[in-house]
């Protein structure tokens, strides 16, 4: 049986780690990306911390009036600190705009310890996945059924009716993120889709994949209409140590907690180098199961983006044909 075509998005600029946002790199980058054949754009999804970064729906929202083709994707929400109800107004009134491109990821967030992320909104964490299954069967309602009754632990909907609908039917596609193998078994439970975070080691990812396909199996599901994907931070240098270092000075910047627990995390998540070397480190991946590559440039965005879609994407197709 042929595989499912490969995809490839690739993430708007969001993180402008030295505080001041460029909009006309995100302008740029979003029409760029379009105009390569690019399948998705992507965003992250943070609401407080250190690091500045636009709230994940607004700025999907910029994206989608500046182009016309490109799918629109989060990966992930945290889920359990949102309103179900007004997240489902949300992205309905987002696929509509953007005429049915949005991908809605979910996740469970940060563990169990970081309690003070949960209590900024209201949340006691060990009520987490409670909340999470929940919600999805709001939104789910919602969208597809003209009135919602629903005696919940943390709503209650009484004839609770939302227009307009999404214009993709049944519902815009989730894609339920997350490294515990419970979190994997809720991705192909109530998901249409699992998506696996760019800082998690590739061999950890591949491990993932295995568990997503033995749980499909088991819940009768196919995988070929499952989609799985993986965030792959790189930098293309025809000197791969420049490269490396790269990745290094950025994520010792947005992660700095990760690579201070540790120093070899850039050689365990991260592809760099020239461009057939940028290349082998992406087939292994596509190798491992992932048929959406969400290529992430930590620098000269658009000139990336260019190198891929010219020189390395081709070649990733072929290969996988």
């Amino acid at each position: 049986m042929a595989l499912p075509d490969l995809k490839f998005g690739v993430p708007i600029p969001q993180v402008f780690l030295e505080g001041k946002a460029d909009l006309d790199l995100v302008r740029r980058s979003v029409q760029r990306a379009e105009e390569l054949g690019y399948d998705s754009l992507w965003v992250q999804d943070q609401v407080h911390g250190h690091v500045p970064l636009f709230e994940s729906v607004s700025l999907l929202t910029y994206a989608s009036a500046l182009t016309s083709r490109v799918q629109l994707g989060v990966s992930v929400i945290v889920f359990p600190v949102r309103n179900p109800v007004m997240l489902a107004k949300t992205i309905s009134s987002l696929d509509q705009l953007s005429e049915g491109r949005v991908i809605l990821g979910l996740g469970l967030g940060p563990p169990l310890e970081a309690a003070p992320f949960y209590t900024a909104f209201g949340v006691e964490p060990r009520e987490r996945v409670r909340r999470f299954n929940e919600g999805v069967a709001i939104m789910k309602s919602l969208w597809t059924q003209d009135r919602t009754d629903m005696d919940g632990e943390f709503a209650t909907l009484q004839g609770t009716g939302m227009l307009p609908k999404p214009v993709q039917q049944p519902h815009p596609p989730l894609w339920i993120g997350g490294q515990h193998p419970n979190a994997i078994k809720r991705a192909v439970r109530l998901g249409d889709g699992y998506t696996s975070a760019g800082p998690t080691p590739i061999k950890e990812y591949k491990e993932h994949v295995l568990l997503a396909r033995q749980f499909l199996e088991e819940e009768g599901r196919d995988p070929d209409t499952f989609p799985i994907s993986r965030r792959v931070y790189l930098c293309i240098d025809k000197d791969a140590d420049k490269a490396k270092s790269v990745l290094f000075d950025w994520f010792s910047q947005r992660y700095p907690w990760m690579v201070s627990q540790n120093p070899d995390l850039i050689d365990e998540l991260g592809v760099w180098g020239p461009p057939d070397q940028v290349a082998e480190g992406l087939a292994d991946i596509v190798a491992a199961g992932a048929r959406t590559l969400i290529l992430n440039p930590l620098q000269d965005y658009v000139e990336q983006m260019e190198i891929l879609a010219e020189d390395i994407i081709p070649k990733l197709r072929a290969a996988s044909a």
